[in-house]
């Protein structure tokens, strides 16, 4: 689902980028760490393209593949991005089809990021499942979402839109993760039952027979 004007103007903002370097970035940092030499990363919901450029600097990424489906915040990324030139490649797409926006195969990321972007999804669910799919065994999932709890919340439900059928708690979205093979890794943030920080990682199979 697509932002409106509102919440486009919101996440593109100067206070928005502070809080995701200054505040998000460190918490993800915390729980994720850094990503290993030659990582090659994933951004769903990428918009103009501020969070692919932390994956490079701040993670450590090598290469990010980024999709969006607003095809005006791809051109936005691409001019952002430019200067990383092949190490970034951008695709207008939905992330509960990463096959057909990147030609994603099974395992072929080691790290996920998702900046605020499933609880816009209505099929939430199923974006969660392409993540587990295309995360490599130990690679690692590192989120930020909103809750239902905040979308109820007056100021959300009067400035911007999401789905409104099927949204998450915070419960059921970790409940999502657990059920997809997903683990969390130490603790969580949580401010408020709003906002949910934290990094899940898919384990690696020891390959044995039990």
């Amino acid at each position: 689902m697509l932002m409106n004007r509102a919440e486009t103007g919101l996440v593109n903002s100067p206070p928005r980028r502070w809080l995701q370097r200054w505040y998000e970035v460190p918490v993800l940092l915390r729980f994720g760490g850094r990503l290993i030499p030659g990582a090659r990363a994933l951004e769903i919901g990428c918009g103009s393209g501020y969070g692919s450029q932390l994956i490079l600097e701040r993670f450590g990424a090598a290469t990010v593949d980024a999709v969006d489906l607003d095809p005006a915040m791809i051109r936005r990324a691409g001019k952002r991005l430019a200067r990383y030139r092949d190490r970034v490649r951008l695709a207008q797409g939905s992330a509960t089809d990463l096959r057909a926006a990147l030609d994603a195969d099974d395992e072929s990321y080691s790290a996920v990021f998702d900046f605020g972007i499933v609880h816009h999804i209505p099929d939430w669910r199923k974006a969660i499942a392409e993540v587990a799919r295309v995360l490599t065994p130990g690679g690692r999932f590192y989120f930020e979402e909103v809750t239902a709890h905040a979308l109820a919340r007056p100021t959300y439900r009067r400035l911007f839109d999401h789905p409104t059928d099927d949204r998450f708690s915070a419960e059921q979205f970790l409940d999502e993760l657990a059920r997809r093979g997903l683990v969390l890794l130490g603790s969580l943030t949580r401010i408020q039952d709003d906002y949910l920080l934290g990094v899940a990682a898919k384990p690696i199979s020891t390959g044995g027979d039990t």
